[in-house]
């Protein structure tokens, strides 16, 4: 069964934020997954939302759960974490 990583985020530092997208696309990709929506143009109809979305398409629950946790993936947090403000979340698919 799909899982999805769902992920709303505020950027304050560009540049900083850049260097995180450059090691998190190659992880999201080794982990198998897949971008659905990547920046992109968003209304946002309920509550109080944040200016860049991120929808990735994976396997399986296991394996997001895995990316996130991952060496590869920890080092681009390193950079992005700080350049944003952000809520990420694992969904199951159906």
């Amino acid at each position: 069964m799909s899982a999805f990583s769902i992920v709303h985020a505020d950027v304050h530092d560009a540049e900083a934020y850049a260097k995180y997208a450059e090691l998190a696309g190659p992880a999201v990709a080794q982990y198998g997954g897949i971008f659905l929506a990547r920046g992109g143009t968003a209304h946002q109809m309920e509550g109080e939302g944040r200016s860049r979305n991120v929808l990735i398409q994976w396997p399986d629950l296991e394996t997001a759960q895995k990316f996130y946790a991952s060496a590869e993936y920890q080092a681009a947090l390193a950079l992005g974490l700080p350049a944003s403000t952000r809520e990420y979340t694992i969904v199951e698919g159906v």
